[in-house]
């Protein structure tokens, strides 16, 4: 279904049409509940350190978690020791709790276990980010900056950096603010936040504003086994066999896409963002390798065979994305 609907977002057809008086609609809360929280009528909290938002205007996956693994490691080179906060998003924790590498991704969400099992930084998830926040200080007093997986939206928590994320190939749909289109805020949103960044190479889009992006790619060559993460292979293993590549990603296509840049003949089947894994997504497969993304092999740890593989990305960024956050983290400082 959020597959469907990303595809209908990309176009305008009678159906969205009428639902443009609820766009409208939807834009004004929402213009209104931002000005509200930095106006001071609705109450938003500080925290005691600095915050960097990592989030996106576009509903679905756009690769915020890549983009907050690379931070995470680069401000810990830089001399921060960050933590980072979450939503949790798939989970269905109702309390503050800490994410572990091997927490259920059931409980707590496939992005935070993910970000755990990638980083040496604590990992807290909440749909309050506040609170979440709030607890990892209390709990690792040594962390002075907290990274916001998301959240761009959540404007209770103040923040002093904000980075947007989106996805070249998709880019913002037909342009339209829900439930006409596929975005949370308008397209001016860009022109006020710290730095946008292309999750792929940069494409020309007549929505974007004058704003110029900083191209992220998200890059790998070795295939890990997802019963034990110390046997690797490059892609050339799994040449002449029969390979079956899942996706429950937000852009399936781009996993795919990377998949054949690596020489691999396979066929695919691509799942909702989040999809929840389960051993009957496997009955009856009769692939030699099954390959997968990292964010969906947190969900198959409990039922992973020998060949499972699973493909890890980093994300390598083109321009000095770093320069600009650690700018805007010295100014407060003075």
């Amino acid at each position: 279904m959020a597959n469907w609907l990303q595809k209908q977002w990309l176009k305008f057809t009678f159906w969205h049409v009428l639902l443009i008086p609820l766009s409208w609609v939807f834009g004004i809360v929402t213009a209104v509940r931002r000005y509200l929280y930095s106006s001071g009528w609705l109450k938003s909290v500080r925290l005691s350190v600095p915050v960097v938002v990592i989030g996106n205007i576009n509903v679905g996956g756009t690769g915020k978690t890549p983009l907050v693994i690379w931070l995470a490691g680069q401000l810990q080179l830089a001399g921060y020791k960050p933590g980072i906060i979450s939503r949790g998003y798939g989970g269905n924790v109702k309390q503050v709790a800490e994410v572990m590498a091997f927490s259920n991704p059931f409980e707590v969400g496939d992005e935070p276990v993910l970000i755990a099992a990638r980083t040496s930084c604590p990992v807290f998830v909440c749909a309050n980010r506040v609170a979440a926040g709030r607890v990892l200080l209390a709990t690792y007093p040594t962390c002075n900056i907290i990274i916001s997986d998301d959240g761009l939206q959540h404007y209770r928590l103040q923040r002093d950096v904000e980075i947007v994320v989106y996805d070249s190939a998709k880019g913002f749909g037909n342009g339209a603010l829900l439930p006409a289109g596929p975005l949370r805020e308008s397209i001016s949103r860009l022109e006020t936040v710290d730095a946008v960044v292309s999750n792929g190479s940069i494409v020309t889009n007549a929505l974007l504003p004058a704003v110029k992006p900083i191209e992220m790619q998200l890059e790998s060559t070795t295939f890990y086994n997802a019963l034990d993460n110390r046997i690797t292979f490059d892609a050339k293993a799994f040449l002449h066999q029969k390979v079956l590549a899942i996706a429950g990603i937000g852009n399936p296509d781009r996993f795919f896409t990377q998949l054949q840049q690596l020489g691999l003949d396979f066929q695919s089947r691509a799942y909702s963002d989040h999809h929840a894994f389960n051993v009957k997504d496997f009955e009856g497969i009769e692939a030699d390798v099954v390959v997968m993304t990292e964010k969906d092999a947190v969900k198959c740890r409990s039922f992973a065979k020998p060949n499972f593989w699973v493909l890890p990305v980093s994300a390598v960024m083109k321009n000095d994305l770093l320069v600009i956050i650690l700018n805007k983290l010295n100014k407060l400082r003075t």
